[in-house]
């Protein structure tokens, strides 16, 4: 073992300082490390969005180039998903996953070290493309041909920073799936797991089967740069919609990659501060399992633009509404569990039913672009803005911060300050609405998603927009300063930290195991 103490509390010696998280097989110091790193991705990506909404204050090109700004958007978008959304999701499980199901540690724990140190590879390889000759992509995190294709020599940079990140995720993916399917505690069966490990479980099988497609699609797009192929060249006999079909056959699922773990936390969330168990636990499974299955054949509701047959249209738009359905289920439930719950409303809750308000709010501007004539209005204005960012920022972002604030006591032993967590969350829900609720407007008045100047008549909700994005950006500072007050020590956590009314005990709001956490499983 690579960590300071063995189960059993005596000392080990093993490596330290550095050595320790360079080596370390422990889930609990890899989930730290994924943790750490996406919230240092969450800065630099936040820092590229300041970039784009200074630029986006008033009309005129005032602060960068056009090809400078949509190298932001690209980069910004690539820094987000890759490097913080998803991240924090695979940390959050390294860190809970192994505990829910009362196993020792992740099945595979060299494979996880190796899934991590990737990453700062990977992103250092993409970073440094804003340096090199040409400068970083602009395709848009997309990254559509011809015009990625269009890239200088930051190209094979992006590509390969890709495969990278794609290799971690299908590693990190394996190891979760094996450790639910072999490490659980006796007793526990797959209908007593917690919702997190559920909604992580199905996450996994997602992982495996479309990060393949994405590396397909981005080596087609090297060998049509480098290797003289067509792909998705026109003038070569390629076809550059192909690749649309391609790439969004990745990215559809994508986007329930970075949710339903989100969903997993909320759930967990909810009936602890609620003091009653989850409403409906096995519709939440089955709930989960449909999304996942939908989210495989609605892929060119992105597409609804690109001259399909109308037999094609009317299939994606009417499977795109079907995935409200148990979209629906989900949300019910949540609001059932609460109903006549003895509720409280620590920062975790807060954030939790921010969630549940504001995703639902991304949620009815999806259906909205699932409806094939109005999204042919809709399509690449700012409304899609609005609404991916309603998905992606009070959606997956806050879920992970109301998984952080829930599980620090936890992880540290020591709780965080609460009326600092308060201040961060009002400051967060606020401006993050300021943010994005304009984009609506301005986007079913025609605004141009991806372009770096606009009409007059949109320079006072875009104003808006930029003021709430700064204030938004500088308040995660408190989310940060938190977080480091908190591991360095402050007011001891109780074993029943989050204890309620009724004796619920925190860690596990959805049905017990028959084991405690801190003990793995004694194998006769």
């Amino acid at each position: 073992m690579s960590t300071a103490t063995t189960t059993h509390g005596h000392e080990d010696h093993g490596p330290t300082g550095i050595r320790r998280w360079l080596t370390t097989t422990n889930h609990k110091d890899i989930g730290t490390m994924y943790l750490v790193f996406s919230l240092l991705m969450f800065f630099v990506g936040g820092a590229m969005a300041m970039v784009i909404r200074a630029e986006l204050f008033q009309p005129g090109l005032q602060l960068v180039d056009p090809g400078f700004f949509n190298q932001m958007t690209t980069m910004h978008a690539l820094v987000m998903i890759f490097g913080a959304v998803m991240p924090a999701f695979v940390g959050l499980a390294n860190w809970m996953v192994p505990l829910m199901v009362g196993a020792p540690d992740m099945a595979l724990p060299r494979l996880n070290n190796w899934s991590f140190w990737i990453l700062p590879f990977a992103f250092t390889l993409l970073l440094s493309t804003l340096f090199l000759p040409g400068g970083a992509p602009a395709g848009g995190w997309t990254m559509y041909p011809p015009l990625v294709l269009q890239t200088g020599n930051a190209f094979p940079f992006l590509i390969f920073s890709v495969h990278l990140m794609g290799i971690s995720s299908i590693m990190g993916a394996i190891n979760i799936i094996v450790t639910i399917m072999n490490m659980r505690a006796p007793g526990m069966t797959l209908l007593k797991m917690p919702l997190f490990v559920w909604t992580w479980l199905i996450t996994a099988y997602l992982l495996i089967l479309v990060m393949p497609v994405l590396a397909g699609a981005v080596t087609m797009l090297l060998t049509d740069k480098y290797f003289g192929t067509s792909f998705f060249l026109a003038a070569g006999g390629g076809d550059p919609v192909m690749f649309q079909h391609i790439f969004w056959f990745f990215g559809h699922p994508e986007v329930y990659i970075m949710i339903l773990p989100a969903f997993g936390i909320i759930s967990e969330i909810i009936p602890t501060f609620s003091r009653k168990p989850l409403f409906g636990y096995s519709s939440m499974v089955y709930a989960t399992a449909s999304i996942a299955f939908l989210s495989f054949i609605v892929w060119a509701h992105h597409m609804f633009t690109v001259g399909m047959p109308l037999a094609g249209q009317l299939f994606f738009m009417f499977a795109t509404m079907l995935i409200a359905v148990p979209t629906g289920v989900k949300v019910f439930n949540w609001v059932a569990t609460m109903w006549k719950g003895a509720m409280t409303f620590e920062t975790p809750m807060l954030f939790a039913l921010a969630f549940v308000f504001l995703f639902t709010i991304g949620g009815f501007s999806g259906l909205m672009l699932a409806i094939v004539p109005a999204d042919v209005q809709y399509h690449d204005s700012y409304f899609v803005v609005a609404h991916f960012h309603y998905v992606l920022v009070p959606g997956a972002v806050f879920a992970i911060m109301a998984g952080v604030y829930y599980w620090l006591p936890k992880w540290t032993g020591y709780m965080y300050d609460e009326k600092m967590g308060k201040l961060h969350f009002w400051i967060s829900a606020i401006s993050v609405n300021l943010t994005f609720f304009p984009m609506h407007f301005v986007g079913l008045a025609g605004m141009p998603r991806r372009i770096p100047d606009y009409a007059t008549q949109f320079a006072d909700f875009n104003m808006i927009a930029s003021v709430g994005a700064f204030v938004f950006g500088v308040s995660q500072l408190l989310f940060a300063w938190n977080i480091y007050k908190c591991a360095r020590g402050g007011k001891k956590a109780t074993a029943q930290v989050w204890e309620g009314a009724q004796g619920l005990e925190w860690t596990v709001p959805s049905p017990a195991p028959h084991h405690t956490f801190d003990t793995p499983p004694v194998v006769k």
